[in-house]
């Protein structure tokens, strides 16, 4: 079995390793650590939850170590950019770990905190600095950073990025860097505009595959229980009834609504907490540590946060709204069966809901099996070919079913993009 010390890492990187319980290298990180190692521009895909991070944070704490060089004031040796709050603080929290026996500096800025503690810990300059975008130019346009210096670039997530609406932001960004740089691409998926992105910016890069782009992780046992919407919070407190369901999380479509699955969980004695855009950072960050720690059971979560949660041992994710972009199926099934474990992911689809299903089964190439409702509940037949119904009249709404996903708060696909780009910066 291939072990770390087997690509060339050093003895504090290897201890710092060992301390974290790491024995040996996923696929992502064996392929892509030595030419990392070795200077080469790289374009890594492979799905969420690969260890990616390791994948970057080993080799640039290895080349920034043996080029010991204090960082100018207001610079940074290596830049990391991030398309949210919570993967950029996970991300640094990452180099803090693996470059504990190493001399070398680590800080981290996004946007949603206020912007003078950040600068003040930018004006000595450090040496690794992890960014969202929009917080990274503002720093940039207050004199509080220059990128003159940088001679490691990462793009991690770069597919969200994109979707997030960041790309002026990174072309802007990129025309502030040396050429002479090194630079790595990170993407669950390899769309054209990534492979346009990576022609861009990577010079002679070598390309690393892990796994099939959008195709979810083989270790997921996943199902899908066929229940009406108004019968959905039922469904859930009588799953989490089992204790099998030791650390959930749980992803509705919109803010308003992660917040009433809350209010209904607490108030049938369940621990849970929500994070999302209305949330502030501190209460994000909150949410976050009790969910690590085991004080809160379940985390109700919006799309926003399925690729920055980064959390060991999530034993479930229940998708109590099924997502309207396909894609998004993938990325938050990928919050279980991390780090070679395994895991379960639950959807509850309503008959308005089905093309949605639909639409996942045919990007994932792969039908989701279906799974019986528990017996407190009474069936709900929903079709494998139906359609999404015309929206009920006010007046039967008041009684009857809520809105079709497709209505319902989340808006036109322009405003949940406007909103993403919000909660992300």
């Amino acid at each position: 079995m291939l072990k770390f010390s087997d690509l060339g890492l050093s003895a504090p990187l290897l201890g710092a390793l060992a301390a974290e319980g790491y024995a040996a290298p996923t696929p992502i990180q064996s392929q892509a650590i030595p030419p990392a190692l070795s200077g080469r521009d790289l374009c890594g895909i492979a799905q969420t939850g690969t260890g990616k991070t390791a994948a970057f944070a080993l080799p640039i704490l290895q080349r920034l170590a043996t080029m010991p060089q204090r960082p100018a004031p207001h610079s940074c040796r290596a830049l990391i950019l991030s398309p949210t709050r919570e993967l950029a603080s996970q991300i640094a929290d990452s180099f803090r770990a693996y470059g504990v026996h190493l001399p070398l500096s680590t800080a981290v800025v996004f946007g949603g905190i206020p912007i003078g503690p950040q600068r003040q810990k930018l004006a000595h300059g450090v040496d690794i600095l992890v960014a969202t975008p929009g917080r990274l130019l503002d720093l940039i346009d207050n004199r509080a950073l220059a990128l003159s210096s940088v001679s490691e670039l990462v793009l991690d997530e770069a597919d969200r990025m994109l979707d997030l609406g960041f790309i002026h932001a990174l072309r802007r960004i990129v025309k502030l860097l040396p050429r002479q740089r090194q630079t790595l691409l990170f993407s669950a998926t390899m769309p054209r505009a990534i492979a346009a992105l990576a022609e861009d910016y990577l010079d002679n890069a070598v390309k690393v595959v892990v796994a099939p782009a959008a195709t979810p992780v083989e270790r997921i046992e996943q199902g899908v229980m066929f229940v009406a919407s108004e019968q959905k919070r039922d469904l859930l407190v009588t799953l989490l009834r089992d204790a099998a369901f030791t650390r959930v999380l749980v992803f509705t479509r919109t803010k308003h609504g992660a917040d009433r699955v809350v209010r209904y969980l607490v108030g049938t004695g369940v621990e849970a907490t929500a994070i999302h855009g209305n949330k502030s950072q501190p209460q994000r960050e909150r949410a976050l540590a009790g969910f690590r720690a085991g004080r809160a059971r379940v985390l109700v979560a919006t799309d926003i946060a399925a690729r920055g949660i980064d959390i060991d041992d999530v034993s479930h994710v229940i998708n109590f709204e099924l997502p309207n972009v396909a894609e998004d199926y993938v990325h938050r099934i990928g919050r279980t069966a991390r780090a070679g474990d395994k895991g379960t992911a639950i959807a509850f689809c309503s008959e308005d809901e089905r093309p949605y299903l639909r639409d996942i089964e045919r990007l994932t190439r792969r039908s989701i099996p279906s799974m019986p409702l528990p017996d407190t509940l009474q069936p709900v037949h929903v079709g494998r070919t139906a359609r999404p119904k015309a929206a009920p009249s006010p007046a039967k709404r008041a009684g009857q079913k809520p809105l079709p996903p497709a209505t319902a708060q989340a808006g036109s696909p322009d405003v949940s993009r406007q909103q993403l780009r919000t909660e992300a910066r």
